[in-house]
């Protein structure tokens, strides 16, 4: 059996990025060091000024200690100021040839002539001198920073070394053609055999797994919006369709009783304006949901308190519904407290609060209470609607803001409200960033609370 070297020159075998990319090894990693140079150059000025800074920084340290010391010896009235400041007078001069050693740093000396007459001389040099080893010091723990040059050069090229193998790899994809014409015509013909009513492109193409996920999320978005459209159509002539067949049996009924017939006539007059409110009812809020859905609802932002919207609504439902007790949960004060206080738009806050409280009334029994309340902390201000009704059961609750959705215990007791009205209330806290928490229980009642941010 003979044993021979796999073959590493294959068209299957892997090339290096720079090999793949037409650049050779050796320029990219002239290329690489020549960066990592200019890098660490520009690190190595900047810290050669913060070095000159902090030796001049120490010099003037020095010097200014070197002052204060002589500054013990001069006569009163040379100095003002703590003793540190030469008064009007005074005069300061260096001289060399002092000390002795006549021609070095050691003749240095500080001449003072205080105004009173005198003259002191203070061994500027000589102190230097005995301060020279720790200046030394301080230079060549300077220059061996400095010379760090080097080391900063390899560790700079260490670093930069996954970014030029990024870069590499990115020419070399550049260079070439990604997705040939064949995978361009297989995506192709997969979208045009899907569609919104079977959103799934597949090429079978692992070069485009990423663009066919993202075609299907897209396809099923469009999906979801036309089976939306598709419902609420639907669910709208539901709702149509009902009122419609009443105003045309009570017309029928006048067009043959109803000339001759008084009671009939009242009768069918009575039920045609029920009908007919009814249907505008359903009209104007199929409408501002159409216009919420598109973008056209214009919403203002101003400071509206929130408690004294509440206050308003319960008066006005009190004034109209005399079958329920309406009650507040906190006092009327509220309605001048800066706590309450929220940004947004006051007909349509007002609005969802009316929401809540007609549902609570519609689905209550006569005589039962539907209590309000609001209440604040520092981030939001809430509302709630609690009443005595009917209740709802877990999984319906998780229905209730759905349009045109009624619980089949709502329909048996109440034939009005068109299943919108909630629907209305959650569009319009939603668009202000709040939130509606429901509580219910079947035969006990249900609570509504409505969280609107301050701002």
């Amino acid at each position: 059996m003979s044993s021979e070297n796999p073959d590493v020159t294959g068209a299957d075998c892997p090339r290096p990025p720079e090999e793949a990319s037409g650049v050779s090894a050796p320029d990219a990693a002239r290329r690489s060091s020549s960066i990592a140079r200019r890098v660490a150059w520009s690190f190595w000025w900047r810290r050669l000024v913060r070095w000159v800074l902090v030796d001049l920084l120490a010099l003037l340290a020095v010097l200014a200690a070197l002052w204060v010391g002589y500054a013990r010896y001069l006569p009163e009235g040379a100095l003002t100021y703590h003793g540190l400041v030469p008064t009007e007078g005074t005069s300061l001069a260096l001289a060399w040839g002092l000390g002795p050693d006549s021609s070095g740093l050691g003749s240095l000396a500080l001449r003072v002539a205080p105004a009173a007459g005198g003259e002191w001389f203070f061994p500027v040099g000589r102190d230097l001198l005995v301060l020279w080893p720790a200046g030394a010091l301080l230079l060549a723990l300077e220059a061996l920073s400095l010379m760090g040059i080097f080391s900063d050069i390899r560790r700079v090229r260490r670093r930069l070394k996954p970014l030029n193998a990024l870069a590499l790899r990115a020419e070399a994809l550049g260079s070439k053609d990604i997705i040939d014409a064949s995978k361009i015509e297989s995506l192709e013909q997969a979208i045009e055999r899907a569609g919104v009513d079977s959103p799934q492109v597949s090429t079978g193409v692992e070069d485009l797994a990423s663009i066919e996920v993202a075609l299907n999320g897209l396809l099923r978005q469009m999906q979801e919006a036309k089976l939306q459209q598709i419902r609420f159509v639907s669910d709208a002539s539901h709702e149509l369709r009902t009122p419609i067949a009443v105003i045309q049996g009570y017309v029928n009924m006048l067009d043959r009783w109803g000339k001759d017939d008084r009671a009939v006539l009242e009768e069918s007059i009575a039920a045609l304006k029920v009908e007919g409110a009814h249907m505008q009812e359903l009209v104007e809020q199929l409408l501002f949901l159409a216009r919420g859905d598109s973008g056209r609802n214009v919403l203002e932002r101003v400071p509206v308190n929130l408690g004294a919207l509440v206050l308003e609504v319960v008066d006005e439902s009190a004034m109209i519904d005399s079958e329920h007790d309406y009650m507040l949960g906190f006092g009327r004060e509220a309605a001048e407290d800066a706590r309450y206080v929220v940004i947004g738009d006051a007909s349509m806050l007002k609005q969802s609060i009316r929401v809540m409280v007609q549902n609570a009334a519609r689905y209550s029994p006569a005589g039962t209470a539907v209590t309000l309340g609001v209440s604040a902390d520092e981030e939001s201000v809430s509302y709630s609607v609690r009443d005595e009704g009917i209740g709802m059961t877990p999984e319906e609750a998780t229905h209730v803001f759905e349009r045109f959705w009624r619980a089949d215990a709502a329909r048996d007791v109440s034939k009005e409200g068109t299943g919108l009205g909630l629907s209305i209330a959650r569009w319009i806290v939603e668009r202000y960033g709040g939130t509606i928490d429901l509580v219910s229980r079947e035969g006990v009642g249900s609570r509504f609370t409505v969280r609107i941010p301050r701002t």
